[in-house]
């Protein structure tokens, strides 16, 4: 049992002492059970966030504070109306075709986003740029699910909506970055009609790896005008 804590960070081979758990393994427990709940209630610092990547537009779900959030789902996947007003006015300015929208939301970890998505990004339009795809003006949104980016990606006229979004936390790891595609975006696509690329983290997916898997997505939804569980092609994604 022991060797598998060495393939894994899940709580396996923890020992005992008498019939319960040692102590080391205990507070180290209870930090990390800490650790996921500061990550779900962490504000996103969009100051920080623009150092790194530029201009962005900001946009705000309907979910007013971080406590209606993680009580009402449903307000976090739409729009509230001075951001759609905002989006639509930004579109104006950029009018054009685009094939792809990138939506970056906090989702459950703020600190995932924080942490992960400038570089994911700068990775992804790098190898975008050189083979020419049109992308929309990149939006940031506080209070955000993941089917946030359906309405943002329409009003936008993009093609696909690509969701960077802080996972869920769990035990070991509190800031997973978690990356969905959606074939022709609007309100009411479900789940099924996505693409998922999870568990992006320093001891989870490689920002390489990761962009590779992205890459490769986007252009086979585009070619096969589809996504989801109609289209789940086979990666090349090596993980060595």
């Amino acid at each position: 049992m022991l060797q598998l804590r060495n393939f894994t960070t899940a709580r396996v081979g923890l020992g005992a002492a008498g019939v319960s758990l040692p102590t080391r393994e205990v507070l180290a427990f209870q930090l990390a059970h800490a650790r996921a709940r500061d990550a779900v209630h962490a504000e996103l610092d969009l100051a920080a966030l623009a150092q790194e990547l530029g201009d962005f537009v900001t946009a705000h779900s309907e979910a007013a504070d971080r406590a209606t959030y993680l009580r009402r789902p449903d307000l976090g996947r739409r729009l509230d109306a001075e951001s759609r007003r905002h989006i639509q006015g930004h579109i104006k300015e950029s009018p054009g075709k685009f094939d792809v929208a990138f939506v970056i939301a906090d989702g459950l970890s703020a600190q995932a986003v924080q942490r992960h998505s400038p570089p994911i990004l700068e990775l992804a339009l790098m190898e975008l740029n050189a083979a020419v795809w049109r992308i929309a003006p990149l939006v940031v949104v506080r209070q955000g699910r993941v089917a946030i980016g359906d309405e943002i990606g329409q009003i936008l006229g993009a093609d696909l909506a690509v969701v960077l979004i802080g996972e869920r936390p769990g035990l070991s790891s509190p800031d997973s970055l978690g990356i969905y595609l959606t074939w022709q975006p609007r309100p009411g696509r479900t789940d099924a009609e996505r693409n998922c690329i999870s568990n992006i983290h320093a001891d989870g997916l490689t920002y390489p790896a990761a962009v590779q898997h992205l890459v490769f997505l986007l252009t086979e939804l585009r070619n096969r005008r589809l996504s989801g569980v109609p289209c789940v092609p086979q990666t090349p994604l090596q993980l060595s």
